[in-house]
């Protein structure tokens, strides 16, 4: 905060902050999870809170994800494992001593990881996935989200195929050696937080609405004294930079760079000059310059926000009922929409926030007022909108004040993603049946062969590997005996693919090889937290999750995304 000399002037900030008195997290729980409601907010946490998240298999990585998702507080977990506790449990998992040796590593890990945290819960099963799976599937869609670690391809994809229809994400990881994969596959799913990196303040400057021109209208910069001039806002600034550049320039905003350029020199024109008409140093212009090209952007429906708001998901034709556990999604994204076409004039719904800025508290407030009222009449809209969708369509559906506020809020950065099933990307045919899917591998290998996407056909042989002998490549004394098998289920992988036999090269075979199914900690332990961020993506809806595949090198510490 600067003052500027004088305690009714402040540098604002409308940025997120700690969480306030009123928030629904208790006090002591505010202090604990500080640094992450600072990421994701309340709503955030409370989504966490309520998550419940299964872990098939105890491997070093899957522990390691559940570690990182017990410490920010989800709600609670399961483990599902069948095995007991080995030699080299002991000497991967920071959670297994030798003296659990010959006990089940399903309750072994979970008595562990409760220490974690006190506020989550956690049980565990001494069941393989294939018997649950065999004997009760829906056990599984319980879950908000289902991490799987060494599973057999042919259970995966069964397992795929069960959460699927449900719409509940399966998070796929496992390491081999010094490289780490990871995989996601949900059916959809929907983010209303996608928290861009180059987002543009919502400042609707080229259209102004009545209040905004009213009330910049009553700021008489040329009146005004000098401690005034030098803390008004520097929207204001550029409002009446506008209004005087638009009258000469037949009403029309500067459009290119020369005119902005142009426009920046009249800003300039308009500052305070001492006696021998030098121009004072008055911070809110120089602000206001730096502003000039983002805060007088043309407000306009960005392309992913359009395809969301008509998608055929928002003509509600097959009822509520059939738009599943994201119906709230859809039928807001219609009550936008039809605000939108409506009471928007093709814009969305304002976001009622403003940046930073050089100001005296009391117009700095007063503008903040005059944005969020706005906003607010903008969600009023909405929600009259969506109530008109829920009686019209008679629907049980109950969407709270607040999800509608967050949603006004994040108009700009709705996203879905629509993922690649597993069994479509196992299929015969290759990654995908229609075979388009593998244009992102094939691609990134013709630029560059060195890419870390060759890991993929390799990694995808060692399972096929481990599906058919049930253990890894190389694991054995005379792992030389592994490598020609290890061969032909990547030239099969490969073929599939539609990759050259050059493609992968062989050295990689051997070292795969060589690695005998190894879980190294510090591989682990890094993808565990890949991957825990992953899952936190997924539970809160908010940033973008991968889409669908990242594989991590180790060796060079390099990483590549896939969507297959």
């Amino acid at each position: 905060m600067s003052d500027s000399g004088s305690a009714s002037n402040i540098r604002a900030f409308s940025g997120m902050a700690t969480p306030s008195p009123k928030s629904p997290i208790p006090l002591d729980k505010q202090k604990k999870y500080d640094r992450q409601l600072r990421l994701w907010g309340d709503h955030g946490q409370a989504a966490l809170e309520r998550a419940r998240v299964c872990l098939i298999n105890v491997t070093a990585t899957g522990t390691e994800i559940l570690k990182n998702l017990i410490l920010p507080g989800v709600s609670s977990f399961t483990v599902v494992d069948p095995h007991k506790v080995m030699g080299e449990d002991a000497g991967n998992n920071f959670f297994i001593t030798q003296e659990n040796i010959g006990q089940p590593r399903a309750k072994v890990a979970t008595a562990a990881l409760l220490e974690l945290n006190p506020d989550v819960a956690g049980d565990s099963l001494e069941e393989s996935c294939e018997e649950i799976l065999h004997n009760r599937p829906d056990f599984f869609t319980s879950f908000d989200v289902v991490v799987a670690s060494v599973v057999p391809t042919k259970t995966l994809v069964e397992l795929s195929r069960v959460l699927w229809d449900k719409g509940v994400p399966l998070l796929i990881c496992w390491t081999n050696g010094f490289l780490g994969y990871l995989r996601i596959a949900v059916k959809e799913h929907v983010v209303i937080e996608s928290h861009p990196d180059n987002s543009h303040p919502d400042l609707r400057l080229l259209t102004p609405f009545p209040e905004l021109k009213d009330f910049c209208d009553s700021q008489d910069l040329t009146s005004m004294t000098k401690k005034d001039h030098m803390h008004t806002p520097w929207l204001i600034v550029l409002y009446h930079a506008l209004e005087k550049w638009k009258s000469t320039h037949d009403n029309q905003p500067p459009k290119n760079y020369k005119e902005k350029t142009q426009f920046k020199d009249l800003l300039r024109s308009m500052n305070l000059k001492n006696e021998h008409g030098v121009p004072e140093t008055e911070e809110n212009f120089d602000e206001a310059i730096e502003k000039v090209n983002t805060a007088l952007m043309p407000p306009s429906l960005p392309k992913e926000v359009r395809q969301i708001l008509y998608d055929p998901k928002t003509t509600l034709n097959n009822g509520l009922k059939n738009l599943g556990k994201d119906s709230s999604f859809w039928i807001l994204a219609r009550a936008v929409r039809e605000f939108v076409e409506k009471e928007g004039g093709g814009l969305l719904p304002l976001r009622g926030t403003l940046p930073d800025m050089t100001a005296d508290s009391k117009r700095f407030i007063n503008l903040q007022q005059i944005y969020k009222q706005e906003a607010a009449n903008h969600m009023r809209n909405v929600t009259n909108h969506m109530h008109a969708i829920l009686q019209q369509e008679d629907g049980e559906v109950k969407v709270r004040e607040e999800d509608v506020r967050m949603f006004c809020r994040n108009a700009a950065f709705l996203r879905v993603l629509r993922y690649q099933s597993l069994s479509n990307e196992y299929s015969p045919e290759g990654v995908c049946a229609d075979g388009d899917s593998s244009s992102s591998l094939v691609t990134q290998l013709e630029i560059d062969p060195d890419s870390d996407a060759v890991f993929y056909p390799v990694l995808r042989a060692v399972a096929k590997f481990h599906s058919e002998l049930n253990r890894f490549p190389g694991d054995l004394e005379n792992h030389e005996n592994d490598i020609p098998i290890l061969k032909n289920h990547l030239l099969t992988v490969m073929a599939g693919l539609g990759l050259s036999d050059a493609s992968v090269k062989e050295d990689l075979v051997h070292e795969v090889c060589r690695y005998g199914g190894a879980e190294l900690h510090s591989v682990a332990a890094y993808m565990g937290g890949v991957a825990a961020q992953e899952v936190i993506k997924l539970i809160t809806r908010q940033f973008m999750p991968v889409n669908n595949t990242y594989i991590y090198n180790a060796m060079k510490q390099t990483s590549v995304t896939l969507e297959l």
